[in-house]
């Protein structure tokens, strides 16, 4: 049941539970069923609708037009804006109507026509995304996908099902994530992008299919790593991808020149995880 004080008579469907501090208000034109949860201060907009399974946090804002259904979780300061639709169930032939879900962390930004989708029981059941994130219009996030910390999505781009991205990830416009595959921390995905296999941490891919350019070097500046920091980087990346021998024959060897930086062991570990998909390697 949602709580807190609301602005207008509440609907035949949802009854505050308490009176609290901060004002909560909903348009009258919004559908919020019986047993959503809406923390403080959360402001539901025209023609909304909520699901009795959701849960909202603190603060969160949807604008209006928007549609949030199935077991979602959403934490505080997300702003919401028209036409976008979370929870819906995953666009998969395998579902069934298991009881997935979605978790959404604090302080998301989601722009009009972005959609995400509930998991699948084979898949864990769990859709994920991290705080901060932002995900501009027409963004695309597919069942089981887990989207960590300050990610960022540019217009359009989309994520297959079971896509795993790691921490300060921007994805450029209209870019497409092959299902399965990894993209690793501060990465950078070049906009139209189609990436078919795993990016490493701190590496910049562009290209349809998309192809690793070297690392993210503007990402590395903005985030304030020391030029040592970054000339170590790179003396290991060109080593990894351009040193002689097969290219897993050379891990050790770059383990061994490099393995106290900690930038070059998380690109080490990423490459020995061995996900689903092959490391995307650069353009010859």
């Amino acid at each position: 049941m949602a709580n807190g004080s609301v602005k207008r008579n509440s609907p035949p469907c949802w009854r505050p539970r308490h009176r609290a501090a901060a004002i909560m208000t909903i348009h009258p034109t919004a559908i919020v069923e019986n047993g959503a949860q809406l923390g403080d201060d959360v402001d539901i907009g025209p023609y909304c609708i909520v699901g009795a399974n959701v849960s909202i946090g603190d603060g969160s804002r949807l604008h209006s037009h928007v549609t949030i259904a199935g077991r979602t979780s959403i934490g505080p300061g997300a702003i919401i804006h028209p036409f976008v639709s979370l929870g819906g169930p995953p666009q998969h032939l395998g579902y069934k109507g298991e009881d997935t879900a979605l978790q959404i962390g604090a302080n998301v930004i989601i722009r009009e026509h972005t959609t995400m989708n509930i998991g699948t029981a084979d898949g864990g059941g769990v859709t994920r995304i991290g705080d901060n994130g932002m995900f501009m219009t027409g963004a695309h996030v597919a069942h089981d996908c887990v989207v960590a910390d300050n990610v960022i999505f540019a217009n359009n781009a989309t994520l297959g099902g079971h896509v795993r991205i790691a921490e300060n990830v921007f994805i450029g416009g209209m870019a497409a994530i092959h299902q399965h595959c990894r993209i690793g921390a501060n990465a950078f995905v070049g906009g139209c992008a189609a990436v078919s296999g795993d990016v490493i941490p701190f590496g910049s891919a562009f290209g349809n299919h998309a192809r690793l350019m070297g690392l993210n070097i503007i990402g590395l500046k903005r985030r304030g790593l020391s030029r040592k920091a970054i000339h170590e980087l790179r003396a290991g990346y060109r080593m990894l991808f351009e040193g002689e021998g097969a290219f897993r024959e050379r891990l050790p060897a770059v383990r061994d020149a490099f393995g106290e930086n900690v930038d070059v062991a998380a690109i080490l570990d990423f490459i020995e995880e061995d996900g689903a998909r092959s490391i995307m390697g650069p353009a010859r």
